[in-house]
């Protein structure tokens, strides 16, 4: 922590306002005060958790706690795909399949079961509390926020499913932005796989920063939210935990969660599968037409990082790099970063985050192609959350299945909450970038 990286990480705070700004839907009404307590919170809060002992040690026994947690897969894993002769996992081909998959499926039951018991709702009331106090948004947004920190962008709704249907237009704005800024706990098993690896010690350090960015993103959602789309209309005030439950019973919530996370784990994997031959076609046109028949490859190898030539990582390094420059990237990794955003939001955060654990481990640097540490924690938190363009389907389908009568609205808003969404996320990889 320095005083340049600071100032660099204010006007990063700046540049991300003034976008917001330019595409608020009504500038005049802009509560200039909310946004700056919402800011105040990040940036106190990444202080704790970057240079405050205590805050620190909790982050890390709770990733710790996380950690042990995704270690009883394992014993699931062990049973259905080990070896019966030496009892390992011994098929490199299956790697990904049994030990990352495996994780979205078990959270989703554990989630849900923590959803049954009620649990999960009482930790959720108590952060809507605090950003319903400290922000002074209604209770049903604070609700959405404070359950996107844990459940996912479909899931969330089902807290605030009594008030859908007469959310004024910020706040059903709010709660679509908080989908998108952050991750639900079964992708975050996923994703500390990915970075991870089978490293316990790896694996602790990110799920404390993957925990962090979910946590600090939520009010960065409403900040981002209530610039684009700032509340012109009186709103309620309550904050009441709908009382649905997953199941009519805990046999049953348990039940639902699994198979939730199965079509989830599904899904996921045929994404990968589906991104990956689709990266691989177009840098096939780019690379091996475009690129050899133009003389581009030479050129491009013997000036940038990128020694394959005219590909898609070299496309939208370059493309995002202003903007990773902007969020205060050391500038030696401002390619790799802008990649890494480029794909997220373009595609979808699990292809960015299998590029950034591949970047992190490739041979040839402490950091992997990483000049700074600093760059891939950044990344990490720029990451954290459901902003891509897939997402609005998902959340017009998903919440537009709650309340009908609202989807309409909900498409009309989705670019809007994509741009919200991935604001969010920036301002939380720019708050910690000031302190790390």
């Amino acid at each position: 922590m320095n005083i340049a990286s600071i100032l660099h990480g204010f006007l990063g705070l700046f540049c991300l306002v003034a976008i917001a700004y330019l595409f608020s839907a009504n500038r005049k009404r802009i509560n200039w005060i909310l946004v700056v307590k919402g800011l105040a919170i990040q940036l106190i809060f990444a202080f704790a958790i970057l240079n405050i002992g205590f805050v620190e040690q909790f982050f890390a026994v709770a990733s710790s706690f996380f950690v042990k947690v995704i270690s009883f897969t394992q014993e699931g894993t062990n049973f259905l795909f080990a070896s019966f002769t030496t009892g390992k996992v011994e098929n490199s081909l299956v790697n990904f399949v049994v030990q990352v998959l495996p994780t979205i499926i078990f959270f989703s039951a554990l989630s849900s079961l923590l959803y049954y018991i009620g649990l999960l709702q009482i930790v959720v009331k108590a952060f809507a509390w605090v950003m319903k106090k400290v922000l002074k948004i209604s209770g049903a947004e604070s609700l959405a926020a404070a359950g996107n920190i844990f459940l996912g962008q479909t899931e969330a709704p089902l807290l605030v499913k009594p008030y859908l249907n007469k959310m004024t237009k910020s706040e059903l704005f709010c709660l679509m932005s908080g989908g998108m800024a952050t991750i639900a706990g079964g992708v975050l098993a996923a994703y500390i796989g990915f970075l991870g690896g089978d490293d316990p010690v790896q694996q602790a350090l990110y799920a404390k920063h993957l925990l962090a960015a979910s946590v600090m993103s939520a009010p960065a959602a409403i900040v981002a939210a209530k610039i684009l789309m700032p509340e012109t209309e009186k709103f309620n005030e309550s904050l009441e935990v709908s009382s649905e439950r997953l199941g009519s019973n805990i046999l049953e919530a348990i039940s639902n969660g699994t198979t939730d996370g199965i079509k989830l784990a599904v899904n996921v994997a045929g994404m990968l599968l589906v991104f990956t031959a689709f990266i691989a076609m177009l840098n096939f046109v780019l690379t091996d037409v475009l690129g050899y028949y133009s003389g581009l490859n030479e050129v491009i190898a013997a000036n940038t990082k990128y020694k394959e030539g005219l590909s898609m990582q070299f496309v939208l390094g370059y493309l995002f790099a202003p903007l990773s420059w902007v969020m205060g990237v050391p500038k030696e990794d401002i390619l790799l970063v802008g990649q890494l955003l480029g794909e997220k939001t373009i595609l979808n955060e699990f292809v960015a985050y299998v590029s950034l654990g591949n970047m992190k481990s490739a041979e040839g640097g402490v950091f992997g192609l990483f000049t700074h540490e600093k760059s891939m924690i950044m990344a990490t938190y720029a990451l954290c959350g459901f902003a891509n363009f897939a997402s609005i389907g998902i959340q017009i389908g998903g919440i537009g299945a709650l309340a009908p009568n609202r989807k309409g609205l909900l498409s009309q808003m989705g670019f809007r909450a994509l741009l919200g969404g991935t604001l969010a996320c920036l301002f939380t990889a720019v708050v910690v970038g000031m302190f790390y």
